[in-house]
């Protein structure tokens, strides 16, 4: 089977420009004067590919045929293998009504809808919910030896050429995030009350195994920016207080930037959903100096953080549900940004996975008004 991607024809033109997108991306990026705004979007609910025409009817499955289908500009990031290794199966173990009993592969026993509607899971049970399950897992599924934590750096090399014309990132991996994934939302505070060395251990565990990863590929691949996950927020502030970030998640972000910058990369974003507010100061104190995808209603309109914090960059922002409103309500959201967009350390996009009820006639015309406010016309 062929690796080249399907021939997509596409129904924007690609903005123009008179720079590469990789130098794009680097002057927008360090508030240096570029020829445009970098073009990208953040993709889109699974339902979008099935519920929208211009979707279906032009075969767009998934977010790579989408991004070639707006003529975004190319992006990519390398990730590694940071977390759990090997994972558990997905599988269903059972039913309840309208409801399916899954194992996923964070060892997580859920409901989800038979149907499969992009909707939460309800958690029932958790693979580790004492120090003792911890010790077992982590003997069985992080270890730092594990041949599948091998980087194949030629392969890497010959698909990111240093001559390249696009900017590339590398992961940094998930210090509390994934952990949040595996004992579930209220599985980690527990821990958090209950078996605070343990919960350390999980975030020190993520650590070097991101430490493991990026030893292997810094200096080796020439990157543009870092990147991390994290989702431990929702839109009343984070799930576990701002303490322990400063005290034990900030100090392993410390380690990962300090690796960072002695390798000349100094743009590292965090894709945290909800009221980031409380922690930005730890993210930046310790290298992480950009926001991703930035959830406008959970959290606030992104230049007053921009404008309260000089060397903070956001990637995103861009409220749904002034796309979801309509053009007028689209134009005065975009006029508000417009200022940060040239100023710089501010790329503009939908500030998460578009909606399915954000129509696509209102997408078309955001895309098409972005392009005459931050293009080059």
């Amino acid at each position: 089977m062929s690796d080249q991607p399907r021939q997509i024809t596409p129904i924007l033109a690609p903005w123009k420009g008179t720079l590469t997108p990789r130098e794009r991306f680097s002057r927008q990026m360090h508030f240096r004067p570029a020829d445009r705004s970098f073009n990208m979007e953040f993709g889109y609910w699974e339902e979008n590919y099935h519920e929208w025409d211009i979707f279906v009817e032009n075969g767009i499955t998934n977010e790579g045929e989408a991004n070639r289908f707006f003529s975004f500009d190319p992006i990519d990031v390398v990730f590694g293998n940071t977390f759990m290794s090997p994972r558990f199966e997905s599988k269903v173990i059972g039913k309840s009504g309208d409801k399916l009993i899954i194992q996923n592969s964070e060892g997580l026993t859920a409901e989800i809808a038979q149907d499969s509607h992009s909707t939460i899971p309800h958690f029932i049970k958790s693979a580790v919910t004492t120090p003792d399950d911890w010790k077992r897992i982590k003997e069985e599924r992080f270890r730092r030896d594990d041949p599948a934590r091998k980087v194949d750096i030629e392969k890497l090399r010959a698909r990111h050429p240093d001559g390249r014309d696009y900017p590339l990132g590398v992961h940094c991996g998930s210090m509390i995030g994934s952990v949040r994934d595996m004992l579930t939302f209220e599985g980690v505070c527990y821990a958090w009350g209950d078996y605070p060395d343990m919960l350390e251990d999980m975030v020190e565990t993520c650590c070097v195994l991101a430490e493991d990863f990026l030893d292997q590929v810094l200096g080796k691949i020439e990157f543009d920016y870092a990147t991390g996950w994290e989702d431990i927020c929702f839109n009343h502030g984070p799930i576990l207080p701002p303490s322990f970030f400063e005290e034990v998640v900030g100090p392993r972000y410390k380690r990962l930037g300090d690796r960072l910058h002695r390798h000349g990369i100094d743009v590292w974003y965090t894709d945290c959903d909800g009221d980031v507010r409380p922690l930005l100061p730890i993210f930046l104190k310790n290298g992480i100096n950009c926001l991703f995808p930035f959830e406008v209603n959970s959290c606030t309109f992104p230049g007053r953080l921009l404008d309260e914090y000089p060397e903070l960059r956001i990637m995103g922002g861009i409220d749904k549900m002034q796309l979801k409103a309509g053009p007028d309500a689209i134009k005065a959201y975009l006029e508000r940004v417009a200022p940060y967009v040239e100023r710089g350390g501010y790329i503009p996009f939908c500030d998460h996975r578009c909606p399915p009820d954000v129509s696509p006639a209102n997408y078309l015309y955001y895309l098409d008004l972005k392009e005459k406010m931050f293009g080059m016309g």
